[in-house]
């Protein structure tokens, strides 16, 4: 609070801040403040010299604090003014690129500003997260994040960023399943008889992903030790030579995306057994959870939203909440998202944070399980 006192009044000039945004700043005053002196009128002569820079004083302080009162209105009265980025700590082309691109043209409608996707590839997604940590706290650097935001923590002894004190979470936007598929010279046709065949031949059974420390090998990792199976993990440089080698026989199964297998089950090629989501997926009605097929509880989803800096104003962080949500939620963005495997799975700010706190423990226990050492 600046304050200042003269002669004949007293002029007050307040401004309250709660973690960087204005206190209900659109609000307040909407109405004259009253400041109350405890004294008689006089106080210091305004014609001394004291009292002269008490009263010069005034005018540069009222100047300053209405400047940082002006700057304090500007989240919820004028958010965006300019361009936003959205980070993709991936290379073009990837699922969440395109779920990137996606976003970006209906939040520069929603907005009316420029929403750029701006690709950050390298460090297994740690450097464009390192982008938005390192950001001004303002709205106008965001992360496109996935599973592999809470999947690092395990994976990495070190990040160049605290993956919850230095985010905030906007919004979830999408699910996307991933599918148990086995080879079919496998005779399990459920997930209970998958189960059932691995620990009647322990060791025997391989399983592949498409590298090590992605969330399908983690999904394959949880499955084995809810299962209480004993299976190999090979991994393989991307989804494509995992499948293709599934295909040929050289691995017993996988958990990967849908649109990596379903083509290939339909041709018979490969069984698809059950999803990897609490529910079943919108394409796939017909196909069970692997929690309702035998394993209660599993749950894994490759996940997309949108995080930005810790310490952003929560008038922002609605605003753009309530946008997302809103898109998301469109018959057209969900038909758009349908086509990548993925479904809307929008709410609120707390509940995503709650969510990747939850799947940070989680994938924690899971590496721990593996026996895999951080790099």
């Amino acid at each position: 609070m600046v304050a200042a006192a003269s002669a004949r009044g007293a002029v007050l000039i307040a401004v309250m801040a709660l973690n960087g945004t204005a206190w209900a700043a659109d609000a307040y005053p909407s109405r004259a403040v009253r400041m109350v002196v405890p004294f008689a009128p006089g106080g210091l002569d305004a014609s001394s010299e004291q009292g002269s820079r008490v009263r010069d004083a005034t005018v540069r302080e009222s100047a300053a604090a209405a400047g940082m009162i002006a700057q304090a209105t500007v989240p919820r009265d004028q958010y965006p003014n300019r361009a936003i980025r959205m980070i993709v700590p991936f290379a073009p082309g990837g699922g969440s690129d395109i779920v990137a691109r996606l976003l970006s043209v209906r939040l520069t409608e929603a907005l009316g500003q420029t929403v750029v996707v701006d690709n950050r590839a390298g460090a297994s997604a740690n450097l464009g997260a390192a982008v938005v940590a390192k950001a001004p706290p303002d709205g106008y650097t965001l992360l496109l994040a996935n599973a592999n935001y809470t999947i690092n923590p395990s994976l990495f002894k070190t990040l160049p960023f605290d993956p919850v004190k230095e985010f905030a979470p906007v919004a979830q936007i999408a699910n996307a399943a991933n599918v148990l598929a086995v080879h079919p010279s496998i005779p399990a046709k459920s997930v209970r008889e998958l189960i059932a065949f691995a620990r009647a031949h322990p060791g025997q059974l391989n399983f592949a992903s498409p590298g090590n420390g992605t969330s399908s090998h983690l999904a394959g990792e949880l499955f084995r030790q809810m299962g209480k199976i004993e299976v190999t993990h090979i991994p393989y440089k991307g989804a494509t030579p995992a499948v293709t080698d599934l295909i040929a026989g050289q691995v017993s199964f996988t958990i990967v995306s849908t649109l990596s297998v379903l083509p290939y089950a339909k041709q018979g090629r490969l069984r698809m057994l059950a999803v990897t989501t609490a529910k079943r997926a919108g394409a796939l009605p017909d196909l069970p959870t692997i929690a309702e097929a035998g394993l209660p509880g599993f749950e894994v989803a490759n996940w997309f939203g949108v995080i930005g800096t810790g310490g952003t104003p929560r008038a922002i962080v609605e605003r753009l909440n309530a946008d997302l949500v809103r898109i998301a939620r469109n018959p057209e963005m969900a038909e758009k998202l349908a086509a990548q495997g993925a479904e809307p799975a929008a709410g609120t700010p707390d509940e995503f944070e709650r969510f990747i706190q939850t799947e940070i423990r989680k994938w924690a226990a899971v590496v721990r399980g593996a026996g895999i050492a951080p790099e």
